[in-house]
């Protein structure tokens, strides 16, 4: 059972953690093990921005590197640094961070929660927002 409404708690939490000096623009993940563990991401920036990683990635790898390759959902959240509540957006992951989850995750049942608020979050299935999708199963 995915209880969203954690997941978008823990993705504000992790937001906080962000270290966006130079767009400011402060992303915070929340990803779900088949185990129940929730892993939690943010955005790190780098002067060179290449090395840049995103909160969804960072949540991907901190669960893999511990062992887990099964994932339920995500939720995520973002903004411009001091952005008041009623600017909120919904922030969607980026085209390498839905492939990363194309790598780990089944598209028709993997739940992508984006969020503006603790109450205020849509859902889609990573098929939605990543429609055709190429993964191993390609290669076989």
């Amino acid at each position: 059972m995915i209880n969203e409404k954690l997941l978008v708690k823990k993705a504000f939490e992790a937001q906080k953690r962000s270290y966006a000096p130079y767009s400011n623009f402060n992303v915070g993940a929340a990803l779900l093990g088949t185990n129940g563990k929730i892993y939690e991401g943010c955005n790190i920036e780098n002067a060179a921005f290449t090395p840049t990683n995103c909160a969804e990635r960072t949540a991907f790898f901190k669960a893999v590197s511990e062992g887990q390759k099964e994932f339920s959902a995500i939720a995520i959240v973002g903004g411009k640094n001091g952005a008041k509540e009623d600017e909120a957006e919904y922030c969607a992951p980026c085209g390498v961070c839905r492939q990363v989850m194309m790598e780990f995750c089944n598209p028709k049942t993997f739940k992508v929660y984006l969020a503006k608020t603790e109450d205020d979050y849509i859902e889609y299935t990573l098929e939605e927002i990543l429609p055709l999708g190429f993964s191993g199963k390609n290669l076989d």
